[in-house]
């Protein structure tokens, strides 16, 4: 414990002499390096004596700058007059030459070392650190699993891991039935009739969501528009808006798709790919360039072959008559057949099949001769 603390007051004691009143931090100019208590050295030169000990950095030089001042300090500055700018220069040199002095530096650390030992005096040595208790199973999950505990010894009265599954997703399905029973009914009155949207909103917004799931496709929103509703183009610009957009024109549907998941939520996605379409008609509109020589390509997109239903197949009013024509026809024609006798009823062939399968006489089933092979043989020789 005694470690931070004496890293932290020799940290204060070395950069005490670097403190200017009244002056902003300079954060290019600043070392970053980690905080030890070791105090700094530096290479002794061929003419230096054989001591070694701890050495102080060069202190920097004295130079006052208006510019290194506040904001606030340099307003009060500016309204001084020349003899008030003296004195507080003066001020400033004093304050400079009292933090950089040698005897401020050794009181610093002699209070730093005093507050070292007096929390080492205060620090039990051997102290004996808390037996971390590792969670239980049925503590997964919860907000203490330390205070939790260790699960209770199994005496067979409990369900399995599959069983305790189970049930908690049966609670889930009750918790969305309550939902669905209690509270989406109120939903009602939020609800808004369908508007189609007006010539002025040109662009249609797509969204997924995963009914509260956390999922990384959450944030994806897909954008289209077709080229010849944007208001304010001409066919020049519309045709190079076209070449601008390239791969994600649709030339059958007249239809431009964007999509966007750089951003963390659904409204920087979205206000990216507005500022990308306004970007675009604004390209579309510098008359500087019109991409004239740079033909249109539309390799990319592969027509889907579209199957039509045969107009000679479609159900028209001449082709109903002539149907019902048709049904009335052969309905007439039956019912001759069956009048003069040549339609055939199955039901009554059956009937004369099973009449004459009666009348014959059941041929006398023939047995096997006893004894297999030797008994064929004996019923032979016979």
């Amino acid at each position: 414990m005694a470690t931070p603390f004496n890293r932290l007051g020799f940290a204060v004691l070395r950069h005490s002499n670097r403190i200017r009143c009244r002056r902003k931090q300079n954060l290019d100019a600043f070392t970053y390096r980690p905080l030890h208590t070791s105090p700094n050295y530096r290479a002794p030169a061929d003419d230096d004596d054989d001591d070694k000990g701890p050495r102080r950095l060069p202190e920097e030089p004295y130079s006052f700058n208006p510019e290194n001042l506040s904001s606030e300090a340099r307003h009060h500055y500016d309204l001084l007059s020349p003899q008030e700018k003296l004195e507080f220069q003066k001020n400033d040199k004093a304050a400079y030459d009292h933090f950089t002095s040698p005897a401020l530096e050794s009181k610093l650390q002699g209070l730093v070392s005093q507050a070292v030992y007096d929390i080492n005096q205060q620090t039990p040595r051997n102290r004996a650190l808390p037996q971390r208790i590792m969670p239980g199973l049925m503590a997964m999950g919860e907000v203490d699993e330390q205070g939790s505990g260790e699960d209770d010894d199994f005496d067979g009265d409990d369900i399995t891991s599959t069983a305790h599954g189970d049930l908690e997703q049966h609670r889930e399905i009750r918790d969305y039935a309550r939902i669905a029973a209690w509270e989406m009914p109120m939903l009602s009155k939020f609800a808004k009739p369908f508007e189609l949207p007006s010539r002025g909103k040109p662009l249609r917004f797509r969204y997924t969501t995963y009914m509260g799931e956390t999922h990384p496709a959450a944030k994806k929103v897909v954008l289209e528009f077709c080229t010849r509703d944007l208001p304010g183009l001409t066919e020049a610009q519309r045709v190079k808006l076209v070449k601008l957009v390239g791969v994600r024109y649709n030339p059958d549907a007249d239809l431009v798709k964007m999509s966007c998941e750089m951003f963390e939520t659904q409204a920087q996605n979205k206000r990216y790919l507005g500022d990308l379409v306004d970007t675009l008609m604004a390209e579309a509109k510098d008359a500087t360039d019109m991409f004239e020589d740079v033909p249109l390509d539309f390799r990319h997109h592969k027509p889907k072959p579209r199957l039509e239903f045969p107009d000679k197949w479609k159900l028209t009013a001449h082709r109903k008559a002539q149907l019902e024509a048709n049904w009335r026809q052969q309905a007439l024609r039956e019912r001759e057949r069956e009048a003069s006798g040549a339609l055939i009823d199955g039901t009554k062939v059956i009937e004369q099949m099973l009449e004459a399968m009666n009348t014959q006489a059941p041929a006398k089933p023939s047995m096997p001769p006893p004894g297999g092979a030797k008994g064929r043989q004996k019923q032979l020789a016979r």
